[in-house]
């Protein structure tokens, strides 16, 4: 809102007054409407409101000592005597020309036994103070089922425990007594124990929309008076309280929609200043110690701007910093660093004014009031004994200033954000050859006064916005370049600054490193950057210069990580024959598995198939492999976030597939490949398209089952197995290599593959000769699914295509019937496309509690088969006396075996049975 709010005294009255529409006098209108708040304007002379000033009355009980107004809904604040009152600023809609300012009262803080010198008020956040208390409070807005307390108006706290004796009851001629509290800070959940009772009462017209608040207490401190031996200083009062709002960073596409980000607390005693964040955590950030005695001060993002009987003080502040870590998870990580809160403030300038007497700030404008004083100014400052007492009047009788002369008003344009860090930076070139942390500091300064730059709710439309980001990015640069010189124990934060700076590496090494073969000493920051950059998967190439100076860096600061950098795309152009050398070198020091492996790298890259073999032939495969766990760059590379085989890999491809599988499975297992990522890298290996499956990627399948312990892997794993041999027998597709492992190796090495059945055994042998050219993509099928592994209601849908593929398409479907217990769906399945295996499956699977399958399904099918068919089929004929009779009769009694046999039977085909049935009988 655009308004104007004072405390007004006139005839020993004092008024609450808000001008509103307040432009129009200085454009030249005199017209002057006066009304009181919540008053109904007529539509009669409305209109006429466009063009003239209105003062709106706000009427109260007890006389307003002071006022404060929310930055953020424009909403008002009133502190009295013992209470506080809060207006809601209201928008009139007249009609759609016409809109105007009015405000409601809402709500009444009463609060016992204390008198308000200032308040502050920001977003439901209320500070207050009096000569040395601070009490901070927050608004919070009741849930659903806490209002009903609030249904008459009030919502009352707990009444604190009595402390002792109140300092009421004190006689007030007792002034041979000073009676002073111990100082106190009580923060967060404590702050309740300060002891101040406070009674909410609302005042507004309860609606479906009216809102019911708690008080949430913040923060309470008590300071005690400033003590000399000379007695009491009674000037030691608090003054200058202020909530400052800091917002979300402002972006173009949200330049007009303000979210509140932080809030910070300032205030100040004569000496010494205070500053707070009160957001998600209360703690106190900065002290400002003065050098003489303040009269008030202003906060701003970016500075704290003091007044004393002669200067105007300028002070650096942390919001910016403590709001950054708000904003931003990735702060204080390697991916971006900030100046912590806990940096010592500087002063940055201070500027002589006769009787600064108030101060105040807007934008980029600081308006100062002074008055030149011609009395004594020790005469004025000396100090009396009295009596310290909450209760004490903090109005004070005024002089008539109208008549008083010497009163000044200056207008004072701050620095503008640019040219202040431009200064800044210069300043800290004065240390940078001493190399102490002074430097630093200044840097950080600068970096902190352009971060606020950015964070201020203007920036996107500001036209120093390009300027202000190319210094928050060449500030970042700087400190990198500080981290990265200086010996100091936040080392690491190079890496993080240059990542903001947007510098390459190349850049970084014109900065940092000179032309020349001299040597140079290099400290932590800088191996740090190094290190972690290299590591990082990118697409920038060092030139074979610079490549090489890295290397030589590394092997005179940090030998241990030669064979690690020399996998990094940055480096891909330097001089192979430099870098055996300088392996060569360190291998003599300190031999890896690694160390050889890049070696072998380099001399593939040069060429040298000879010293390649003797290099790989230096360990057995199984250290190979985990010296692919230690620098999986040797094998793949990361491009534009696709995963790409190396050289190394290529070659290994061609000449050693098996130790390439075996790399590969113990990467995944060391978490060092995806699934997927492993399934890319196989296919670009292999030049294959997206949607085929090279035979490498399913040997890699297949050695990971071996290896694998996570059962959600572990069936994906089977899936897609069985997916591809399902895929090939279908399709007819042989594989494009020779398979690194047979049926029998998986059978033998992986209990996942089991044994084939016979039954299945016998079933195929009477299959297509056009069958036997896949025959292993078949047995390795048959030999899953004989496992008791893969879940078979997962894979009915990839086995779909096998159903009716003839013999093998039976062999399928009897297996998955076997394994969701459908027996007698098997025996169907079998009975009529192999009957022949029918016995053979019967004996190796009804067993136990399927046993009774035998009588139940296969003997009635065979003899009503049988019946049917007579003597064209002697399979039937044979299975039914072979072995069929034979089990039922040692199974069941003779009556319930009698009960089973056809009527129309011949009896001599069944007599033995029966006979062999009887002869049991006796003999048990």
């Amino acid at each position: 809102g655009d308004y104007l709010v004072t405390i007004e005294e006139k005839s020993k009255a004092t008024f609450l007054r808000a001008y509103v529409n307040w432009r129009c006098m200085s454009a030249g209108s005199s017209r002057v409407c006066v009304r009181m708040v919540g008053h109904k304007m007529e539509e009669s002379y409305s209109e006429t409101l466009k063009e003239q000033m209105s003062i709106v009355e706000m009427p109260l009980s007890d006389p307003p000592l002071c006022i404060s107004c929310c930055p953020v809904t424009g909403d008002l604040l009133v502190g009295c005597k013992n209470k506080l009152v809060m207006f809601c600023l209201k928008y009139l809609v007249i009609n759609q020309n016409l809109t105007v300012l009015d405000f409601e009262r809402s709500l009444i803080l009463h609060i016992d036994n204390l008198v308000p010198a200032e308040v502050a008020f920001c977003a439901k956040h209320i500070a207050i103070t009096t000569e040395l208390d601070v009490l901070i409070l927050e608004l919070v807005q009741q849930s659903a089922d806490r209002t009903e307390q609030c249904a008459h108006g009030f919502s009352t706290l707990e009444k604190p425990v009595d402390g002792g004796p109140s300092t009421d009851s004190l006689q007030p001629e007792l002034d041979e007594f000073i009676i002073c509290q111990k100082p106190v800070e009580l923060l967060g959940e404590e702050s309740k124990l300060c002891e101040i009772p406070i009674t909410l009462e609302s005042t507004e017209l309860p609606t479906e929309e009216t809102k019911h608040f708690q008080v949430h207490y913040l923060l309470f401190r008590r300071f005690t008076p400033d003590q000399s031996p000379f007695g009491f200083c009674e000037e030691t009062k608090l003054h200058s309280v202020q909530l400052l709002p800091v917002y979300q960073t402002a972006h173009e596409e949200t330049e007009n929609k303000r979210e509140l980000l932080s809030l910070f607390c300032f205030f100040s005693l004569p000496h010494v200043g205070y500053l707070y964040s009160i957001g998600k955590l209360v703690e106190l950030i900065s002290t400002y110690q003065y050098s003489e005695k303040s009269e008030q001060a202003v906060l701003t993002p970016q500075f704290l701007h003091v007044i004393t009987s002669e200067k105007l003080q300028c002070f650096t502040v942390r919001c910016s910093a403590a709001a950054a870590r708000d904003e931003d998870p990735y702060i204080d990580t390697t991916v971006k660093a900030c100046p912590p809160v806990t940096l010592d403030v500087c002063t940055l300038r201070m500027q002589l004014f006769i009787g600064p007497r108030a101060i105040c700030h807007f934008k980029n404008h600081i308006i100062l009031l002074t008055k030149a004083d011609t009395e004594d100014i020790t005469e004025r400052r000396k100090p009396t004994r009295r009596m310290i007492s909450r209760k004490a009047d903090s109005i004070r009788s005024r002089a008539n200033s109208e008549s008083e002369p010497g009163w000044n008003l200056y207008i004072i344009n701050t620095v503008s954000t640019i040219q202040l860090y431009r200064e800044m930076v210069d300043y800290s070139r004065t240390y940078e050859n001493v190399k102490t942390e002074s430097c630093i500091h200044l840097l950080s300064e600068a970096h902190l006064l352009v971060r606020a730059a950015i964070m201020d709710p203007g920036f996107p439309k500001s036209d120093e916005r390009e300027e202000i980001l190319r210094a928050f990015r060449e500030s970042c640069a700087f400190l990198g370049d500080c981290y990265s010189r200086f010996d100091t124990r936040d080392y690491h934060l190079a890496l993080p600054y240059y990542r903001m700076s947007g510098l390459s590496m190349t850049e970084v090494l014109k900065r940092l490193v000179s032309e020349g073969d001299e040597i140079q000493t290099f400290e932590k920051g800088f191996l740090f950057y190094l290190t972690h950059s290299l590591n990082e998967e990118l697409n920038e190439e060092l030139s074979k210069e610079s490549a090489n100076k890295v290397l030589q860096i590394f092997y005179l600061a940090d030998p241990e990580q030669l064979p690690h950098i020399l996998c990094s795309p940055y480096l891909k152009n330097a001089c192979p024959l430099t870098a055996v050398e300088y392996l060569q070198k360190v291998e003599k020091m300190m031999p890896s598995v690694v160390l050889t492996l890049s070696k072998a790298s380099m001399a593939l890259r040069m060429g040298d198939l000879l010293m390649y073999g003797h290099e790989m032939d230096s360990y057995k495969e199984a250290i190979l492999t985990c010296g692919f766990i230690g620098q999986p760059k040797l094998l793949r590379q990361h491009k534009e976030g696709v995963v790409t085989p190396t050289e190394f890999a290529v070659h290994l491809k061609e000449t050693q597939p098996g130790l390439l599988v075996a790399a590969t499975v113990a990467l995944h297992e060391n978490s060092k490949m995806e699934l997927e990522e492993a399934e890319t890298f196989f296919k670009m290996l292999c030049k294959n398209n997206e949607n085929t499956i090279p035979q490498l990627l399913v040997d890699f399948w297949e050695a990971l089952l071996v290896v694998c312990s996570q059962e959600e892997i572990l069936q994906e794993l089977l899936l897609r197995i069985t997916s591809q041999y399902v895929w090939r027998i279908s399709k007819k597709q042989l594989p494009e290599t020779k398979p690194l492992r047979t049926t029998e190796d998986l059978i033998n090495s992986c209990k996942h593959f089991g044994l084939i059945f016979p039954w299945v055994t016998s079933i195929m042998s009477v299959g297509s000769p056009s069958d036997k050219d896949y025959h292993e993509d078949i047995s390795k099928l048959q030999s899953l699914l004989c496992g008791q592994s893969i879940n078979v209601t997962s894979a009915l849908p990839v086995l779909e295509p096998l159903t009716e593929a003839g013999h093998i398409g039976l062999t399928i479907h009897v297996l998955c019937s076997t394994r969701l217990g459908k027996y007698e769906e098997a025996i169907d399945q079998l009975l009529r496309r192999c009957p022949e295996a029918a016995v053979f499956y019967a004996q190796h699977e009804l067993k136990g509690d399927s046993r009774a399958v035998w009588w139940n399904k296969l003997l009635p099918e065979l003899c009503k088969r049988t019946r049917l068919t007579g003597n064209d089929c002697p399979v039937l004929v044979s299975s039914l006396k072979a072995e069929t009779l034979s089990v039922v009769a040692t199974e069941l009694e003779l009556r319930d075996f009698l009960s089973l046999l056809p009527e129309d039977g011949t009896a001599a085909f069944f007599l033995p049975h029966l006979l062999h049935c009887s002869q049991r009988k006796l003999l048990t």
